[in-house]
């Protein structure tokens, strides 16, 4: 079985909205991740550890089409270009995937995403793709956490976590560092 893994950034009320600032990010405040916060390297290391666990990648769509114009040509993010890609979507094309940023497949339900976890291999991380996280999360797919939290408030914005009424659900905390900046790494496991 295969571990579903949430990766992002997020702001202290929940907001996972135009952290980095870029084509796309709309929120009123983008770029909270990189503007007004001391930048600390040491605060972002988990994103290299995230690489070494990461065995394929997953998006919703709208997140694929922003990274598939950037993540390719990146020299930050060239280790991701081989890995597989697993784009959940209902309306994405065949057409539309970016041929040189590795092989990629489209999953059109969260069904689809529950036959992939079935499958031999290491961990599927998630990034961006809030409304597919909180999906999968919902449909108790969701197996961890990790998250860089931001010393910022944003109010409105696209959320990391439903506000729907339902159960209770229960995570463990598997590590955590403070940082000096004031940002937090919180990588939590889903418990139930």
């Amino acid at each position: 079985m295969r571990d579903l893994v949430f990766t992002g950034f997020v702001s202290l009320d929940g907001v996972v909205d135009s952290p980095g600032g870029g084509p796309g990010e709309e929120h009123r405040s983008s770029g909270w991740v990189v503007k007004d916060i001391d930048f600390l390297p040491e605060a972002f290391s988990i994103k290299g550890e995230e690489l070494e666990q990461t065995t394929a990648l997953m998006f919703g769509r709208r997140s694929y089409e922003a990274f598939a114009t950037t993540w390719p040509d990146s020299d930050d993010h060239a280790a991701y270009n081989k890995l597989p890609k697993y784009v959940v979507s209902t309306t994405l094309r065949d057409d539309a995937l970016v041929e040189r940023w590795g092989p990629t497949t489209i999953l059109r339900s969260t069904d689809d995403v529950a036959e992939l976890k079935k499958t031999e291999g290491g961990p599927i991380f998630i990034h961006g793709s809030a409304e597919l996280a909180r999906r999968l999360s919902e449909a108790g797919l969701l197996d961890r956490y990790h998250l860089l939290v931001f010393p910022v408030l944003l109010g409105a914005g696209k959320s990391l976590f439903s506000s729907a009424d339902k159960d209770k659900q229960v995570l463990g905390l598997r590590d955590s560092t403070a940082y000096p900046n004031g940002v937090v790494k919180l990588i939590y496991d889903v418990v139930s």
